[in-house]
């Protein structure tokens, strides 16, 4: 007769409970900054300003009435495109407590996943930041 399988009776002791949760914390902290600067990173060419943005809302407000119905489609599409990123451009992103949870995990989560210097700097996290947070190349 085949013996059936017995139910483990093991239980995480408070330690590795505590450990489970450090490594989560710190994982949220790091990711929460990467994704931070993902989003807020500087795209190529011309910047828009507010005032340019504006301008061209003006222009499409004049265009409307002239325009033929997917002129008009097109028109509205751009307008909503347009209103959204001024939104963003007048939201100001202030890392610095993304960034402070950063530096305060960053050294022992690192060192516990085997990331170098170079590979943080390749993702775009500024060398002062990685100085703050023990990181050396």
């Amino acid at each position: 007769m085949a013996k059936t399988p017995t139910k483990s009776t093991h239980k995480m002791t408070p330690q590795h409970k505590a450990a489970l949760a450090q490594g989560r914390a710190e994982g949220r902290a790091v990711k929460s900054y990467l994704e931070a600067l993902e989003k807020n990173r500087p795209k190529r060419g011309r910047k828009r300003t507010p005032d340019s943005v504006k301008k061209r809302l003006g222009v499409i407000d004049a265009q409307l009435a002239d325009a033929t119905a997917l002129q008009r489609l097109q028109l509205v599409q751009e307008r909503i495109d347009l209103e959204r990123e001024l939104e963003q451009l007048s939201a100001k992103v202030d890392l610095s407590e993304l960034e402070a949870g950063f530096v305060k995990t960053a050294g022992a989560y690192s060192q516990r996943k085997g990331i170098s210097y170079a590979a943080w700097r390749a993702l775009g996290v500024p060398a002062d930041t990685l100085k703050k947070a023990g990181i050396t190349r």
